[in-house]
């Protein structure tokens, strides 16, 4: 698989703070969430990905799926289109809330780039149509992508026992 376009987008500064180089780390986990996908279209790939702060992630949530309050992540897959020859297949958007990560690393006593890694892939795997929400076996499916994913980037498994 060609290397994905990512394009990275830090609305809130305090992500900064996660990773020596943010752009390289996200585009590292990104393309090992694409690596695992049974799903993955041929060609490259283009993702979004807005590094935010919980009001962005709250407005987001409200307006688009009717929860008003933050969570950690949203993915908003893009619709199929044709593609002139050569051209990045647009995949979507993937939208992160600082805050609510920050909160949720420290309840599970993980460092914040385990956690922001776990949920970068996981928002990946969303674009490409896994889901857990339709079923069990539905979301084993899609935990042992993410685990697989992270293990290749050396990231824990954030579902293990030690977690």
């Amino acid at each position: 698989m060609p290397a994905p376009e990512i394009d990275v987008a830090v609305e809130d500064e305090r992500w900064n703070s996660v990773a020596d180089d943010l752009d390289a780390f996200v585009a590292r986990v990104v393309e090992a969430g694409l690596a695992v996908a049974p799903d993955a279209p041929e060609g490259t790939v283009e993702i979004s990905v807005l590094l935010a702060d919980d009001a962005t992630v709250q407005a987001l949530n409200r307006d688009w799926r009717g929860k008003d309050k933050p969570t950690n992540v949203l993915s908003f897959p893009a619709a199929p289109q044709p593609l002139p020859p050569g051209t990045a297949r647009p995949l979507g958007d993937v939208v992160l809330a600082y805050d609510t990560l920050l909160r949720e690393s420290a309840e599970q006593s993980k460092p914040l780039s385990d956690h922001l890694a776990h949920l970068l892939v996981h928002g990946t795997l969303h674009l490409l149509g896994q889901d857990h929400e339709t079923g069990e076996a539905e979301a084993d499916a899609m935990e042992a992508l993410e685990i697989e994913a992270l293990r290749r980037i050396g990231v824990p498994d954030p579902y293990g026992p030690e977690r």
